[in-house]
């Protein structure tokens, strides 16, 4: 066992965050923790790696736990570059190879056995901590993460937010923890950076606890799903889908259960009433309210938070032809660090589109909106918006509000005219409510601050809505409350987002940056998928369809035969391969047992070093030789 909490309780003054919570991590764990914002989330990451104490309550780690951590704010040591913040991982690897390489040099004056026993003893630890694929991890774990090796020397203060989030994972991910815990990591993630995490996290040897808001990540990667709201903690088995389906049943049956014997006891409280006074019926009373007295009462369904629904809604139809867009070239920097992002786009959104634009960071999407609603200007093209066109902006990058007035007050600011219902509407919808109205914006979290933003646009009454990165930082119901909204919404919608769900609802065409061109595809996340895919002339396994069951065997019974083939053909290709490598063994060995070589240490070194290469490629081709003696049932 991992972590084992309790009892646990937390509050901040005469705030309580959550009490009697009681939960397990076990090893190879895979948990979503899920809840609305503020519900404790936080909070409770923070309580388990240590770093806040609980008020009450039992919390023990395993002996020897390992706890990473990776925080909202990703906590990177200023002043290095990329390279060597991976490398601090590895601090023990590269003093064990620092060791290696003086004893090395003193070896070549000094021949003692003591020095090579010395050097034998600091090579046995380098290996056993697989200090020779130290840089192939890192490399293999930044490109992995979105960070090009051209680019390795980057200072770290050089770096945007969204790239430092994913450096501090990349650092977690090469110390590799027991216990690995991942707040929001998916935010700021491109398509192919998230999918290399996904398939890297399937197969992370520790235990995950992870806060996510991301649907697509929490179904591919989790196993159990823990629910805090109300300073209670709810854990159910599978999935996110699998959680949804478990609670909307149990609130189902608790509710039922709580709504008969509700029925049934005022039936009892009935009978008492009216029989309890009269001579003929009293015992038969007296009976009823016994039951009453022995009866379990069944706990009142838990009232979960939902937010209201919105509206976006708009007055006067703009022309058919929204936005024309001929020739366009969009660049970003100037003289030698002028970049080209983007040439030759030609295309046409018109009245009611909803358009997603994709793409992986630092692709141009952020820049082609700014140069789409004139804030930036193109180095070549037409852009021309329609007639009765009303725009709004939605901003990742920018926040202009007064930071000394209220929430409330910021939003009447916008909106002078309208009454205080409306803009109190609004704000519950992004999860700003009750007391969250007259806090200051400067008290405001990013992510507080960012549904206040989306607060104010959805009261705008726009016709066009032009969106950057609209579900960042939202919590799981405020997303599906502006999911619904932006999939009712009848105006015209360019959206850029990497949320994957909301991809696959509301775009009914999708515009993807790819290697400077614009490529355009019909539907959403799906049909872009299957089309992408056609493209490269290949068919992710999710998406092929066959047209009956009869061609469905009979492929089965094609692709086994090819299967069998195939391990056959492996089968013996391995068995040559174990006789090789046996035959190159014994001749390192006796090469090594030579009485030139004995002497000649750094001949030895490397056959050393040649054996034990070729040890574990036998050893590895062993076990391959071993699984497909079972699989064509050579064992038995």
């Amino acid at each position: 066992m991992r972590v084992s909490l309790q009892e646990i309780s937390k509050s901040f003054g005469s705030d309580i965050i959550f009490s009697g919570v009681t939960a397990k991590i076990e090893d190879h764990d895979r948990i979503g923790l899920v809840g609305p914002n503020g519900a404790g989330k936080t909070t409770l990451l923070r309580v388990i790696c240590g770093e806040l104490e609980p008020d009450s309550g039992e919390l023990s780690r395993g002996t020897n736990l390992t706890i990473g951590y990776q925080k909202q704010n990703c906590g990177l040591i200023p002043g290095g570059s990329i390279w060597e913040e991976m490398q601090s991982v590895f601090a023990g690897v590269y003093a064990l190879e620092r060791q290696m390489k003086e004893l090395q040099e003193r070896m070549t004056e000094d021949h003692s056995p003591a020095l090579a026993e010395q050097y034998r003893l600091a090579e046995d630890a380098f290996i056993a901590r697989d200090g020779y694929q130290t840089e192939v991890k890192i490399k293999t774990v930044l490109t992995g993460m979105g960070f090009a090796e051209h680019g390795f020397d980057k200072k770290i203060d050089q770096l945007s937010g969204g790239e430092q989030t994913r450096l501090a994972i990349a650092k977690l991910l090469l110390e590799s923890p027991d216990l690995l815990i991942l707040d929001e990591p998916t935010n700021h993630l491109d398509f192919a950076t998230l999918n290399w995490l996904e398939d890297y996290l399937g197969s992370y040897k520790g235990a995950l606890l992870v806060v996510s808001h991301d649907r697509y990540f929490l179904d591919k990667l989790c196993t159990k799903i823990w629910e805090i709201e109300d300073g209670i903690l709810w854990e159910y088995k599978g999935n996110y889908t699998a959680y949804t389906r478990q609670r909307d049943e149990q609130d189902a049956r608790q509710k039922k259960l709580y709504e008969q014997q509700q029925a049934e006891r005022a039936k009892l409280e009935d009978y008492v009433a009216r029989n309890l006074v009269r001579a003929s019926t009293t015992k038969m009373a007296q009976s009823r309210q016994k039951m009453l007295e022995w009866l379990e009462p069944v706990e009142k369904p838990h009232r979960r938070l939902k937010p209201p629904k919105i509206r976006l809604e708009f007055e006067g139809e703009p022309v058919k032809d929204i936005l024309t867009v001929e020739d366009l070239t969009v660049t970003v920097g100037t003289g030698e660090h002028r970049r080209v992002l983007l040439t030759d786009a030609d295309f046409t959104i018109q009245r009611g589109d909803k358009v997603a634009i994709i793409g992986p960071n630092g692709a141009g999407k952020t820049t082609l909106l700014r140069t789409l609603l004139d804030a930036n200007a193109p180095a070549t093209g037409r852009i021309a918006w329609g007639r009765g066109v009303k725009r709004s902006y939605y901003d990742q990058g920018s926040d202009h509000m007064d930071q000394s007035l209220t929430v409330l007050d910021t939003t009447w600011k916008v909106y002078p005219r309208l009454y205080e219902t409306p803009l109190r509407t609004a704000l519950g919808a992004m999860g700003l409510t009750g007391e969250d109205a007259y806090r200051l914006v400067g008290q405001l979290s990013g992510g507080e601050r960012a549904r206040l933003k989306l607060a104010i646009i959805c009261l705008a009454g726009s016709n066009v809505l032009v969106l950057d990165e609209p579900t960042n930082h939202l919590d799981l119901p405020s997303k599906e409350v502006l999911q619904q909204a932006l999939t009712e919404y009848e105006g015209t919608l360019l959206i850029v987002s990497h949320d994957r769900y909301l991809l696959d609802r509301i775009p009914n065409r999708i515009f993807s940056l790819e290697q400077g061109k614009l490529v355009q595809y019909k539907g959403g996340y799906g049909d872009y998928l299957r089309a992408a895919a056609q493209r490269q002339g290949t068919a992710p396994v999710m998406l092929r369809r066959v047209d009956s069951e009869q061609k469905k065997q009979y492929n089965r019974g094609k692709e086994q035969r090819r299967e069998d083939a195939r391990r056959r053909k492996a089968y013996a290709d391995t068995e040559a391969a174990i006789h090789t490598l046996e035959s190159e063994l014994e001749s390192i060995k006796a090469e090594m047992a030579q009485d030139g070589v004995q002497n000649d240490y750094q001949r030895l070194q490397e056959l050393c070093g040649l054996l034990e290469e070729k040890q574990a490629l036998l050893d590895t081709a062993m076990e391959h030789w071993l699984v497909l003696s079972d699989e064509l049932g050579l064992n038995g």
